[in-house]
């Protein structure tokens, strides 16, 4: 059996009253990857898992997790793996999947157990199904892009869309990364909110001196945490998400909750943040 640490959801009203710490122990996420290990989060946030599974030369295997409730844990859930890391393995259902840098594995409900092996440095994130979907490999090839922002509003920007209803069946989970040109270091601005779903946001592709600066927080009390390298973080549906970085970045983007439509989302107005 795999443990998981569980976080708890909270109101905005209790968010005001955290200090850094407090905030952070509730929705900072460090320490997903681990040599040899497979980490797991359980968030009550519409019930999403995330997790990062290192190999580094072993075999680990993801099945029985207690918080779930289910013998494994695709038996009512859904998954998908990103590999940040060099080429791995994912092998689900008797079938070995090659996992290059950069690609998803959409695996769907009642699969059975995973086993991680390989190079791969895998982030992956389930969420409560209601279907059976085929397990998908998306290359970087068949992801739908969007190019967004410019040089002078230093957010430039390339949205890689992999998790997506264009591209890939699933029941509820929608799951992508944005890639930052050098030079741009902003994030999903305008800021906006999706009070139908909630959100998780993985840093990575930062050196170990650099920092990304998220904001969350309702619009009128917004708040921040300060990301390293591989670091995640939990976006309540009452939150805004957006962040600022010393220098470019790219983050995992992954929604889970009441609708797969990717526009549907509340804007906020530059000017109306405080």
């Amino acid at each position: 059996m795999t443990p998981a640490e569980t976080r708890y959801a909270i109101d905005p009203v209790t968010a005001k009253t955290l200090d850094t710490e407090g905030l952070r122990s509730h929705f900072h996420v460090g320490g997903l990857f681990k040599d040899g290990e497979i980490t797991l989060i359980y968030s009550h946030y519409d019930r999403l898992i995330m997790a990062g599974a290192v190999p580094a030369g072993q075999t680990l295997t993801l099945d029985e997790v207690r918080e779930t409730g289910t013998p494994s844990i695709l038996d009512r859930r859904e998954m998908g793996v990103l590999n940040i890391g060099d080429t791995g393995t994912v092998a689900v259902g008797g079938t070995s999947y090659e996992v290059k840098h950069g690609e998803v594995l959409y695996i769907g409900m009642g699969a059975g157990a995973i086993d991680f092996s390989g190079a791969g440095r895998f982030y992956i994130l389930s969420a409560p199904a209601h279907h059976s979907y085929p397990t998908t490999l998306i290359r970087v090839e068949d992801a739908r892009r969007v190019e967004l922002g410019s040089k002078e509003t230093a957010n430039e920007r390339v949205i890689i869309q992999l998790l997506h209803p264009d591209v890939c069946k699933s029941c509820q989970l929608l799951m992508g990364y944005t890639q930052l040109a050098e030079g741009s270091v902003w994030n999903t601005m305008p800021a906006h909110t999706h009070d139908r779903r909630m959100e998780a946001y993985l840093y990575f592709n930062m050196s170990d001196d650099q920092r990304v600066f998220h904001f969350m927080g309702q619009a009128q009390e917004t708040r921040h945490i300060v990301m390293a390298n591989e670091e995640a973080v939990i976006s309540p549906p009452w939150s805004i998400h957006s962040g600022v970085g010393t220098a470019a970045y790219t983050f995992c983007w992954a929604m889970a909750g009441d609708n797969v439509d990717f526009t549907d989302m509340d804007m906020i107005a530059i000017g109306d943040l405080k």
